[in-house]
């Protein structure tokens, strides 16, 4: 397997790549994004490829240059086709409705929870046990569903909670007399 600094990133048509300095920008289709590159990598854009290259031959250099080609590889993917997380709310009388820039959660607490859904971020809900979250960045999106998640995790005996809709709860038994 080859070194991910060694593989360059292609840049799809409709999707600008501008390098000032250290400071990348995307643009494309569903928006705008910008990242700070750490001084460590060289980034060149040329022939529809972004490639990156380490400054200094340490070990450092090296692991900046992969990071360095994801986050900008994350940035012409949110781009042109957006990320999303599904979710999934499984327990009796868990409910999920999509207000604007609200999202209303009825977890089995005593009083409805309120999420602030920030700038940037869509969030739908296609049924009432279903909860999507869109946007262009990767990390915000993730960090979206992780918080509409911690509310109430998944719990190992019934399996009740907010859990993605692709993982797995590992169920345990009750306790036996």
């Amino acid at each position: 397997m080859a070194r991910a600094e060694k593989n360059p990133v292609d840049i799809p048509s409709g999707v600008e790549v501008s390098i000032n300095g250290q400071n990348v920008s995307v643009k494309g289709t569903k928006g705008v994004l910008e990242q700070a590159i750490n001084d460590a990598v060289g980034i060149t854009a040329e022939d529809n490829l972004v490639k990156f290259m380490a400054r200094r031959a340490d070990k450092n250099s090296k692991a900046q240059t992969g990071t360095a080609r994801s986050l900008i590889r994350n940035m012409i993917i949110g781009v042109s086709e957006g990320f999303e997380k599904k979710l999934t709310l499984i327990g009796v009388g868990y409910r999920a409705q999509a207000q604007g820039n609200k999202l209303s959660l009825s977890l089995g607490f005593s009083h409805p929870v309120d999420y602030a859904v920030p700038t940037g971020i869509s969030v739908e809900t296609p049924s009432q046990t279903e909860i999507v979250v869109k946007g262009i960045d990767k990390q915000i999106v993730g960090q979206v569903a992780a918080e509409i998640r911690a509310y109430r995790p998944p719990e190992p005996y019934k399996g009740k909670g907010v859990r993605y809709s692709d993982e797995h709860v590992v169920r345990k038994e009750a306790k036996k007399k």
